[in-house]
């Protein structure tokens, strides 16, 4: 029983402690992204402008032909992406790894994760946040797996008279 806690707690441990690295990496292609979708959000109401239409009115206006159509569906989920990555790096920027986790709601753009874990490289982390997340995960893992563990044996025990 202690050995598979020890392992669990090992595990949530190694775990854990990747937190600050990856989330600082996520944070980074997060920026990369808004300004990425920031030049063809502003590239699309500069053209809107010269038109004298707001961008709605524009996005309106994209309508009567299927590329037309696929073009304004395209451009309102870039919209809309754009806006709410923009949020989620306002959050997230200048943040701690601490802050990172209470906001970890806002690491959850499945294109950039994928691509920050696509390049992320474990570490061993010797910094205070890294020994922190990782005593956490020790505590979660072992707790996991001593609970666990302790569901299992509750049909085999016997009963007392």
């Amino acid at each position: 029983m202690r050995t598979l806690t020890l392992a669990g707690g090992l595990a949530g441990a190694v775990t854990t402690s990747q937190f600050p690295e990856f989330s600082q990496q996520y944070t980074q292609r997060l920026g990369g992204a808004v300004d990425a979708l920031g030049q063809v959000v502003a590239d699309f109401d500069a053209s809107a402008a010269a038109s004298d239409l707001t961008r709605d009115a524009a996005l309106v206006q994209m309508q009567g032909t299927p590329f037309l159509e696929r073009r304004r569906a395209d451009m309102t989920r870039s919209i809309a992406r754009y806006e709410r990555l923009s949020a989620d790096l306002e959050a997230l920027q200048y943040q701690g790894p601490f802050m990172r986790a209470y906001n970890a709601a806002r690491l959850t753009d499945t294109e950039i994760a994928r691509a920050a874990w696509k390049a992320y490289q474990p570490a061993v982390p010797v910094n205070f946040a890294g020994l922190v997340f990782a005593g956490v995960g020790f505590v979660l893992g072992g707790g996991a797996i001593s609970a666990l563990v302790g569901l299992l044996r509750v049909p085999f025990r016997r009963r007392r008279a």
